[in-house]
């Protein structure tokens, strides 16, 4: 770890010193919820949500019966579809991006998007008598994993009749909705979850590990190296990796430096995204929050605010590269850190790294980094649209309106930070696209950027979005579904579902007067997306003339 924080060296030295005399590491692994909150409902959510610090410990010895379960399925299946959102999607994202498929082990699938398009495009890629569907939802009462369970065991009981449920596999905690549901189908295995592990904390659970086994990655070397970083954070905190970079992500974000910007190398070129998920819902509350910044690429100094802390992990081979890339920023005055990995088992020790941190930042935060008080709202309003409570708000013009995008550009300001929240398929063509656009908003007002596509970013920043401080402009892009899809048993489609999703979202801003707009492309996602980057760089351009 290489930590250059210049001017705020001493404060994070005296945080740390503070730390020490507070007992900090030994309250946390003694589970004391007084450390993060005194008051008898947040400690209650706190003594049921620390099953994290030791699951590594206690899932080693259940290596070898998932090891033999995956063998024991794999000869007989070319594909996996791993069907959740949120903490039950992204650890399974970016271990399959992470790790080179073995011989003789599936392509591992990761559906977490109700766009039509998407969901058929993985129906289109699994053979039910080839593949195998792992459903995955900690409260099995998740809208998504649930209508995705609905519509790929339909697929299936038409290919298999009764012997559909055998393609199935569920990932839920006991006695869940869908633990009774999977007895019902009759699928072939149910991994459980921990209770006390919450969805974003649960990466080294049955959550994350079942999708990994799937890809071929060592599990067993994955948990080896989870437990020794571990054991790194039950040190006093001096010497602590954890509470090391917790501390200092807590006291630069308390001086205003709350944008903490990724820049990943391969092999674990998408762990922001897991991360991502990890800090916003966790800091993202009570008005005060950290912003990630995942995949925005670095540029010159002159691009940024006085807002940022930089974290570059890679290779270790790769060291020097990083520290060039790094070393402008840091002498423009930006803290920095560098993290080496020596492969993609690395991920195992990052993630204990992470989640440790990030409890030990809700402490100096003075949050509980472990509820999600405001993720609930736009899926109470999604649900009262899908069962006509409340009406589908109209849509936008199809005409982007110059005006308004001109205004929302115009009440960015130092310190702001610009999210695109799009419900729109989540391609690589359309990340590139608005990517684009995001970094023409970065270089002109000097603010921080995001990208999320929905309703993957509900469950993962959308917590910081709507509890976090008001700061954030927020435009919203939809569009027409390419077609309907039909989910079974259900008076409402998959593109009905995305339309509700991306309405509630947009209420639930509004309503906490958050600067937000949104705009709709049509039908032609790929020419909506190019006039709306034209219309954005002409007012940009017309504004700093």
């Amino acid at each position: 770890m290489r930590l250059e924080l210049g001017t705020f060296e001493r404060l994070h030295r005296e945080t740390l010193d503070k730390l020490l005399k507070d007992q900090a590491v030994d309250r946390i692994w003694r589970r004391d919820a007084a450390f993060w909150k005194t008051d008898e409902a947040h400690q209650k959510i706190i003594g049921n949500a620390l099953g994290w610090l030791d699951v590594a410990d206690r899932l080693a010895d259940g290596v070898a019966d998932l090891t033999a379960f995956v063998d024991s399925v794999r000869a007989d299946t070319d594909h996996v579809a791993i069907l959740g959102m949120g903490g039950s999607s992204l650890a399974p994202l970016v271990f399959a991006d992470s790790f080179r498929r073995p011989q003789g082990y599936p392509v591992v699938e990761i559906l977490d998007s109700t766009d039509p398009s998407m969901v058929r495009a993985t129906g289109q890629q699994c053979d039910p008598k080839r593949s195998v569907y792992v459903v995955s939802s900690k409260s099995g009462s998740t809208l998504e994993p649930n209508i995705f369970f609905d519509y790929f065991y339909d697929i299936a009981q038409k290919a298999l009749g009764d012997k559909a449920g055998e393609r199935f596999i569920v990932i839920t905690d006991p006695g869940s909705a869908l633990e009774k549901e999977a007895g019902r189908r009759r699928v072939r295995r149910v991994f459980p979850g921990d209770p006390q592990i919450g969805g974003r904390y649960s990466a080294l659970s049955y959550f994350g590990l079942v999708p990994a086994a799937f890809a071929g990655v060592d599990v067993a070397e994955l948990l080896r190296r989870a437990r020794a970083m571990a054991e790194l954070c039950k040190r006093d905190a001096p010497g602590n990796p954890g509470v090391i970079l917790g501390t200092a992500m807590a006291t630069l974000a308390l001086k205003g430096r709350d944008k903490l910007t990724f820049s990943v190398g391969a092999p674990i070129s998408r762990f922001g995204m897991w991360v991502e998920q990890l800090i916003a819902e966790s800091t993202g509350k009570e008005g005060v929050g950290i912003l990630p910044v995942e995949s925005e690429s670095l540029g010159v100094p002159e691009a940024y605010g006085p807002d940022r802390f930089f974290v570059a992990i890679g290779r270790e081979r790769n060291r020097e590269d990083m520290r060039k890339a790094l070393a402008p920023l840091g002498a423009a005055g930006h803290p920095t850190v560098i993290y080496e990995i020596l492969d993609a088992l690395d991920l195992g020790a990052e993630i204990f790294r992470w989640e440790f941190a990030t409890a030990v930042t809700g402490h100096l935060l003075g949050i509980d980094p472990f509820d999600q008080p405001n993720v609930q709202e736009a899926k109470d309003r999604t649900n009262e649209i899908l069962e006509g409570k409340s009406s589908l708000a109209s849509r936008e013009s199809r005409v982007i309106d110059e005006k308004r995008l001109g205004e929302l550009l115009g009440s960015l300001k130092q310190r702001d930070y610009f999210a695109i929240t799009a419900y729109i398929p989540s391609t690589p063509e359309n990340e590139e696209a608005l990517n684009r656009t995001r970094l023409r908003v970065r270089d002109q007002k000097k603010v921080a950027t995001t990208l999320g596509f929905g309703p993957r970013f509900l469950h993962s920043t959308g917590q910081l979005h709507k509890g976090g401080p008001e700061t954030g402009v927020f435009l919203q892009v939809t569009a027409d579904p390419a077609a309907s899809l039909a989910i079974p048993g259900k008076p409402y489609g998959f593109g009905e579902v995305l339309a509700a999703q991306a309405a509630g979202d947009l209420a639930a801003l509004q309503s906490r007067s958050r600067r937000a707009l949104s705009v709709h492309l049509g039908q032609d996602v790929g020419q909506g997306l190019a006039a709306l980057d034209g219309a954005v760089a002409r007012l940009l351009s017309a504004a700093g003339s």
